[in-house]
């Protein structure tokens, strides 16, 4: 993230990067000058103990700008004549802090320009039905500014046993109090086990600590196999965050993603012989893991609506766009009038429905509850309703006897 300035060697002018040629350009002449660089450069770091502890990659000093007004930090190209805040939208003075950083792998580019994104926060913004009708009108069409976002990206050949309750529903018939014959579904429970795998490609942690994170969360869907590797030339213009999550911090959060993926992949293999699933547990291991460091493009403004500030986010490479907006207190009251009257309309038209939904033991009556029991041979047994406290005392006194990794 090295701060330079490219002057045009036609004119004399300051290039930057241009979004539309992937190149730096000069805005008085047009010259444009190639970035050098292939994706196939992009290095993937393998994943260790050492890496964990400390990233053993060029280090330099850069100089980061710290917003007094929300703390953020960021980095600024020397060229920029950008006085906002590219988080909170505030004019507040930016102090000099000096900071380590580490040079990322590889950049996501810019492929949208600041009117390209300016029409797409406009359709959104008109496409908020509770946003109060004035806002539409009269919202401020925002200084967009460029920046890049620190991510990290994980790779790992992941495996995980799974055990689990597969149901099958079946429907029976009962007579009810008043002599008439309903019917009811029934969910019969077995115990299942398998095994679920899975490559994870770059699996995306945000290296930043963000307030707006539910937004980049939003937005953080990237093209990071086809990216260039790392050129200071990609910065001339924009302004660039600084990584404030360590590599440890952002592995954790990707195994915990990882883990979930492969958790709901258990929940499908489970539905492929049975109607229903319950109780997953999985034991996971993930091998052949790598990292790498990376940038993102963000566009982020910040407007102001009857005193108070709204933060908007738009993806800088497809246009992807999440962000904040005042709701209209009359549309909110007028969708819960409507939601109650749907409602009564329902119960009205259901009447004297009495059919149920039960659920019972794989061999006993409606008396019965399946329930797994782990030992240390993954052994399995049903109780009784009435031992079924007993059950989940035994479930947390035999924790410590599951084998390590259970999750």
């Amino acid at each position: 993230m090295a701060e330079e300035i490219y002057y045009c060697q036609s004119c004399g002018g300051v290039m930057e990067f241009d979004v539309k040629t992937q190149a730096l350009k000069c805005p008085n002449c047009d010259a444009v000058v190639e970035i050098a660089g292939n994706r196939e450069d992009v290095i993937e770091h393998t994943l260790n103990m050492g890496a964990l502890r400390k990233l053993k990659v060029e280090e330099k000093k850069t100089v980061t700008m710290i917003c007094t007004g929300c703390g953020a930090p960021i980095e600024i190209d020397k060229n920029s004549t950008a006085l906002a805040c590219p988080y909170c939208g505030s004019s507040y003075v930016m102090a000099d802090k000096q900071m380590e950083t580490i040079v990322p792998d590889g950049v996501v580019t810019f492929k949208l320009t600041v009117q390209e994104v300016k029409e797409i926060f406009r359709k959104w913004i008109h496409g908020r039905w509770l946003a109060p009708g004035e806002l539409k009108n009269l919202y401020q069409h925002g200084n967009f500014n460029g920046m890049y976002v620190p991510y990290w990206t994980f790779d790992a050949d992941a495996a995980a046993r799974y055990h689990a309750f597969g149901g099958r529903n079946r429907t029976e018939h009962y007579r009810g109090n008043d002599g008439k014959t309903y019917t009811r579904t029934v969910t019969d429970w077995y115990p299942t086990s398998g095994t679920v795998r899975h490559f994870f490609d770059d699996v995306l942690v945000c290296a930043a600590r963000r307030n707006d994170k539910s937004l980049l969360d939003g937005i953080d869907t990237y093209d990071t196999k086809n990216m260039p590797p790392y050129s200071p030339d990609y910065m001339s213009g924009y302004s660039a965050e600084s990584y404030t999550v360590d590599l440890e911090t952002g592995h954790n959060t990707a195994i915990r993603i990882m883990s979930s993926e492969l958790r709901d992949m258990a929940s499908k293999d489970v539905l492929r012989r049975f109607d229903t699933v319950r109780d997953v547990q999985i034991d996971a291991r993930f091998n052949g893991e790598t990292y790498k460091h990376v940038l993102v493009p963000v566009y982020s403004t910040s407007y102001s609506y009857k005193g108070k500030n709204y933060t908007v986010l738009v993806n800088g490479e497809n246009g992807m766009i999440k962000g904040e907006y005042p709701k209209s207190t009359a549309k909110i009251i007028a969708i819960i009038i409507a939601v109650a009257a749907a409602i009564l309309l329902f119960f009205m038209m259901l009447g004297g429905d009495d059919s149920q939904t039960y659920s019972n033991g794989m061999y006993g009556s409606m008396e019965k509850y399946p329930a797994i029991c782990y030992d240390d041979t993954y052994s399995s047994k049903y109780v009784n309703n009435s031992d079924y406290e007993d059950y989940e005392m035994h479930i947390m006194e035999s924790k410590e006897d599951k084998p390590d990794g259970i999750i």
